[in-house]
């Protein structure tokens, strides 16, 4: 029956894509622009994290650029991805990032962190390319009693918070992913990571939006309020 559900409420642009083919990036950037609410959602993460970018010298680069718009907001970002697409810089694997030490002003990123298959690795290098005072900033899906319903019922994406490791076997780049990542590793397993990384305290973790991406029915299914 959920299927069923899925399969009719999906939105027809998204329905069927193979998720790891690099040319689902175009399409899901097509998705987003022809839905308004979708689109001022992404505005305002990427205004937000402009915002939240530190007063210090160095290049901002975006993880997972293709399909967002960054450029748009902070036309200054690198953008990277893990394979090569329109709207994209630079290909780059996140657990090697390809700068110089203390180089980057911040690393950015919109609903990726959770499809890094070790983001331990990850963080290191992070800590490695970032200046002194430099930022890492995302956006990501968050453990409350109301979202862990959609991420086991709803949503596509697995969905483990119970799993011990911060790695999950490295599959496609898209469709590999534990939703509950940033909630494990910055909430659950808090005092590891303090532990592991004391140079990356976290000055500022907000909640927002609990249902208004529900409600926009993201790129994967139709829109459930009208665009204005």
């Amino acid at each position: 029956m959920l299927d069923l559900i899925r399969r009719v409420l999906s939105h027809p642009l998204s329905y069927g894509l193979d998720l790891d083919d690099p040319s689902t990036a175009a399409v899901r950037r097509q998705v987003i622009e022809a839905k308004p609410f979708l689109r001022q959602l992404y505005c305002e993460w990427y205004e937000t994290i402009r915002r939240t970018l530190p007063d210090v010298s160095g290049k901002v680069l975006e993880i997972g650029s293709a399909g967002g718009l960054a450029q748009s907001v902070m036309p200054e970002a690198l953008r990277s991805d893990v394979f090569a697409c329109e709207g994209v810089d630079v290909v780059l694997d996140s657990r090697s990032i390809p700068v110089a030490e203390q180089s980057l002003r911040a690393i950015v990123m919109t609903n990726v962190f959770h499809h890094i298959p070790d983001v331990e690795r990850f963080l290191a290098e992070s800590e490695r390319a970032l200046t002194q005072g430099g930022r890492i900033i995302m956006w990501e899906p968050w453990i409350t009693p109301w979202s862990r319903l959609i991420y086991r019922y709803v949503h596509h994406e697995p969905f483990d918070p119970e799993v011990p490791s911060w790695a999950f076997p490295q599959g496609g780049p898209l469709s590999s992913a534990n939703e509950a990542l940033a909630w494990i590793v910055f909430s659950r397993d808090a005092a590891r990571f303090n532990k592991t990384f004391p140079d990356l305290d976290i000055p500022d973790l907000r909640l927002e939006m609990p249902r208004c991406y529900l409600l926009s029915g993201g790129i994967s299914f139709r829109s459930f309020v009208p665009g204005v």
